[in-house]
């Protein structure tokens, strides 16, 4: 398309793409890069049904917002679409490294559109929030308690202690549905139900313990139904006198055959154990319907023997009052047994995987069933406290003579004619709220209805949990966070049903159901499941505290603080019901809890904590701006120029030595190319955070893309850090081959040490014999002024590459793991210290915290000091005065007086030949003639001025060089004040020559240091 002329009218549909008629026709072809890419955005329709492309006639690569640009996954038949990346939008047009366009569909391999569509893959059942949700939850609120112990906790605590345990635990299930209805609406919930809400709001280490406890506590609910469906049929089986062995064993077996059963409805899938649910749900409020016309009901002769007399205001109110019997006669033994009958309301939720839209059903249908569950227990309660006596022998016989007293006749049911004195005296009464656990069916109208509804009830809460714990525990058997359980994470299937796990379920179920006893099971799994709720609110406050801007639950009718309080409430309920089952819960999350954080799994759901970790990190940092630096708290923070950490690995252990645990250490990495994604990748690739973490060292890491190597490292210096959590001390590998390479990098190394002055930074310098990158042959320029060393002076730790996943699921090489001298122990050396210059003493500093490591405990520190001959002990004390007075612990000072002394001239003569390519020759008032042009074309040359005006310097570096061989010639370190060189009177050859001579021939690993003198110790306490 050519331009048109410019002009004061332009037409702008001159502009306009001449689109080949190809396109015109709503065929696509090959084109243009924008053009190419646009097409493969679409959903296979032509480009003339764009509304961009038939108004306007542009082709623009900007694409409007799509569902599978946000997406983790793609619809069934279409290609998946991807937003286009900022490079593409803004890059040059002739760069064609746009990334793939598709995410290739698994066995697709063909790419007609003319062939035969496959098959789309079987939609599995899913249901709405009443089947679902509401209908599930509500059953399994309904389950044994309901009908076989309500009428017995309301005998014992009365109608209205009753109606408190009620909503109580109402109100905790109530403000926990809530924050499950704000956790579950705050993105799309996948299957898991409370495991992968709690996993996926507070992370994988409170997520993967809880998930591990519901799970089993749902397996042990399972038994808790069945034992009551087991009662009701043993009692049953009793009145029509059919026993097998006795009552225990009968429900032994009873048990075993129902959960058996159960285990059969749900293997068979969801979809008939919804239709059994369904049935259930029926059976319950015909149940229902049959207890409240039996309430109305005149009491038959039968009825009255038992202790029901319908309606009655005295009956109400004796039953309104608490009347606590037997061992487990308290408020709280009441509440324990009750409130697993209240732990229902999370069964929608654990099916989370199977709901058409988990966010709307989830909330809707939770809140639904406990109000209406709530609603009846309230009713129950009430009804059954007005109508039934708390104590009656049963006997048609025991009715009131007209001879017997009416003071008597101990019991209310003198008032209506009988005489029960005898049984309430001996304890003996078998019937009534207190004795008789079947009260319901004897007030219905048609008692086998009430049977059939405790049926009900308790088979269809029992086949919840069996569904439920499965469900929990496949979603963590998936996730990988604890070792041998993956292998029950196989799902079958078009639900991928967990058979596996259905299978472990039944067997834990069934050896609770050996227990026999519904008192002695009940109590077991409240705290169990206190201890999810409190985590379940837990996360919400949580979640709504950090103040993330991912927490945007579309169900706004929770509150952080309420919670916060339910969170609390839940822990105290724990330790009032059984304080001996709370410890046993808590120390397992807490052993779980340590087990995820020991291990760290390899996953990230963006939970709130790390929300509060950085809301924590980003307060603590600010807050530190309002603190002034003081000497006490001096911590040297290192900027180490490693390039890629995996190339100087003992430099970054050297560094290590001094950070860790103690101050920040930074790794910079400076790629030296134009701006492209490539470059860029190379600069912050996570493979390198990969291997500082395989490497287990406490590192930031920060990559730059610069023109030339000194840029990029004045972009550190400067930028690196925030706050006061910023570098203070610059470390570099020591550039061993600055003579062979071009004298400008020689050069520029030298400026990065200026800059590092300039900017107030302390500099170490580190010198191996062997160097320092252990790298494979350059494949680029990168970093080539950190250090040029190529021999590889360590060793390969086995299983050199190892294969990690990044974000997007593909396999990256880390670099090998290599051993240095700095990860070794030391045994009894000596970590010698020549303090020549006073820089603040931070040449002081890094030996001391170098000796705080374990590998470096038992070396011995000797500190060499400048000095006279004549005052050599005098000198000595002085320095061991003020060493003692820094409390850094070294005793061994030694001065060294022969340092002034001049080098011999072998050395002297090689230093001549090291700077000989460097030489200038001219006449002095040539060279002072010369000399501004000269340091801007090379600022490296030497001429003989600036030989002369650094002669006494540069023979000082020759003679200590001489020293540092007699004196530490077995030092396991060397750590030596580094000479500094005047920017415009020292030439940067000349000042690499000083370095170079001073830490020449020496076996130990030589770190030259040189503070910002400023006072890095102080003797002072404020």
């Amino acid at each position: 398309m050519e331009r048109p002329a410019a002009n004061d009218n332009v037409n702008l549909s001159a502009y306009r793409p001449n689109l080949p008629m190809s396109v015109l026709n709503g065929k696509t072809s090959s084109g243009g890069f924008e053009s190419d890419y646009y097409q493969c955005y679409g959903d296979g329709s032509s480009m003339t049904s764009r509304p961009s492309i038939a108004l306007s006639g542009y082709e623009t690569l900007d694409a409007p917002p799509q569902y599978d640009f946000y997406a983790n996954s793609q619809a069934w038949g279409r290609k998946r679409r991807f937003r286009p990346s900022l490079y593409q939008l803004h890059g040059n047009a002739e760069d064609d490294s746009r990334p793939p366009m598709y995410e290739e569909r698994e066995g697709d391999t063909s790419e007609d559109e003319d062939d035969e569509e496959k098959e789309p893959p079987p939609e599995p059942t899913r249901f709405g929030w009443v089947q679902g949700v509401m209908i599930r939850c509500m059953l399994n609120i309904w389950g044994v308690i309901l009908y076989l112990r309500l009428p017995w906790i309301t005998a014992q605590a009365g109608i209205g202690m009753t109606w408190v345990i009620i909503l109580l635990s109402s109100t905790i299930t109530g403000i926990t549905g809530l924050s499950t209805s704000a956790i579950a609406t705050n993105g799309k919930v996948k299957g898991g139900g409370t495991y992968f809400l709690i996993s996926r709001s507070l992370g994988p280490e409170l997520g993967g313990s809880i998930g591990l406890i519901f799970a089993f506590a749902n397996a042990v609910a399972v038994a808790m139904h069945t034992v009551g469906f087991a009662e009701t049929v043993t009692d049953l089986m009793r009145e029509h006198g059919a026993v097998m062995v006795d009552r225990t064993n009968d429900i032994r077996i009873i048990g075993i055959i129902t959960v058996t059963a159960l285990l059969g409805i749900s293997m068979a899938g969801m979809a008939w154990e919804s239709k059994a649910q369904i049935l259930f749900f029926l059976v319950i409020m015909v149940s229902f319907a049959s207890y409240i016309v039996g309430t109305i009901m005149p009491a038959s002769l039968e009825k009255q023997a038992k202790g029901f007399f319908s309606y009655n205001a005295d009956i109400f109110a004796a039953n309104f009052v608490p009347d606590w019997r037997g061992p487990e006669g308290s408020f709280f033994g009441m509440f324990s047994i009750f409130f697993p009958s209240a732990t229902g309301i999370l069964a929608g939720a654990n099916i989370s995987g199977d709901l058409k839209n988990p966010t709307v059903a989830i909330p809707r249908g939770t809140l639904m069933a406990i109000f209406w569950t709530t609603f009846s227990y309230l009713i129950i309660s009430a009804t059954v406290g007005s109508c039934v006596v708390r104590d009656a022998s049963g006997s048609l016989n025991d009715t009131l003579s007209p001879s017997t007293p009416l003071d008597a006749c101990v019991g209310l049911s003198c008032q209506y004619g009988w005489d029960f004195t005898e049984c309430i005296n001996n304890k003996t009464c078998t019937y009534g709220i207190s004795n008789y656990y079947q009260s319901l069916s004897m007030v219905s109208a048609f008692a086998p209805l009430i049977t059939a509804g405790i049926f009900g009830a308790t088979l269809s809460s029992a086949l919840a949990c069996l569904v439920s714990a499965p469900k929990v525990f496949q979603c963590l058997c998936k996730d990988h966070l604890y070792p041998l359980i993956g292998f029950f994470g196989k799902g079958y299937g078009k639900n991928h049903e967990p058979l596996r796990a259905y299978l472990l379920t039944y067997i834990i179920a069934a050896c609770f159901i050996i227990i026999a006893e519904l008192n002695a099971i009940a109590p077991i799994i409240s705290n169990f499941y206190l201890c999810s709720y409190s985590l379940i609110n837990f996360s919400c406050f949580h979640a709504s505290i950090t103040n993330s801007p991912g927490w945007r639950p579309s169900f706004r009718f929770y509150s952080k603080w309420m919670s916060l309080l339910c969170a609390v409430i839940c822990v105290v309920i724990m330790f009032l019901l059984t304080w001996w089952a709370a410890l046993i819960a808590i120390g397992v999350v807490f052993f779980l809890l340590g087990y995820t954080l020991y291990k760290k799994p390899d996953v990230n759901w963006g939970s709130s904590l790390q929300a509060s970790s950085y809301n924590m990190a980003l307060n603590h940092c600010v807050g530190l701006n309002v603190v002034e630096d003081h000497v006490k708290n001096y911590r040297p923070q290192c900027l180490v120029l490693t390039g890629p950490p995996s190339s100087r690995p003992v430099l970054l252990d050297l560094a290590n030595c001094f950070t860790k645990d103690l101050s920040l250490m930074m790794c910079g990495n400076v790629v030296t190319a134009d701006s492209s994604p490539s470059a860029l990748e190379k600069a912050s690739s996570d493979s390198h955070i990969s291997w500082l973490n395989q490497r287990k060292i406490k590192s930031f890491y920060r990559g730059v893309v610069a023109s030339d190597l000194r840029c990029g490292v004045n972009m550190l210096l400067q930028g690196a850090g925030l706050g006061r959590i910023k570098p203070n001390v610059l470390m570099i590998g020591f550039k061993k081959d600055w003579r062979s390479e071009s004298s400008l990098a020689a050069h520029n190394y030298i400026e990065i040490l200026h800059d590092a002055f300039d900017l107030q930074y302390g500099v170490c310098v580190l010198r191996m014999k062997e160097g320092l990158d252990v790298s494979r042959p350059p494949q680029s320029h990168v970093n080539q002024g950190f250090d040029e060393g190529q021999d590889n002076i360590n060793t390969i730790t086995p299983g050199s590459l190892i294969r990690t996943s990044t974000i997007s699921s593909v396999s990256v090489d880390l670099e090998p793991q290599h051993t240095t001298v700095f990860q070794k122990k030391q045994g009894k050396k000596t970590i010698d210290i020549y303090w020549l210059s006073d820089d603040g003493g931070l040449t002081l500093l890094l030996p001391y915290l170098l000796t705080r490591r374990k590998r470096w405990a038992r070396c011995k520190v000797r500190v060499f000091v400048g000095g006279e001959a004549d005052k050599k002990d005098e000198q000595k004390e002085e320095v061991l005065s003020l060493i003692k007075k820094f409390r850094l612990g070294f005793q061994d000072v030694e001065v060294i007086p022969d340092i002034y002394q001049n080098p011999q001239p072998v050395n002297v003569h090689h230093f001549e030949n090291m700077i000989g390519r460097f030489r200038v020759d001219s006449n002095p008032k040539q060279d002072s003639d010369s000399d501004p042009p000269r340091q801007q074309e090379t600022p490296w040359m030497i001429t003989n001025q600036d030989l002369e005006r650094n002669m006494a310097k540069s023979l000082r570096q020759i003679r200590l060089n001489e020293v540092l061989l007699d004196y530490s010639r077995d030092a396991a370190l060397i750590v030596i004040t580094m000479p500094v060189g005047r920017r415009d009177g020292c030439p940067s050859s000349l000042y690499l020559a000083w370095l170079d001579v001073l830490s020449r021939d020496l076996r130990a690993p030589v770190l030259m240091v040189r503070g910002n003198q400023e006072s890095v110790l102080t003797f002072y306490c404020q």
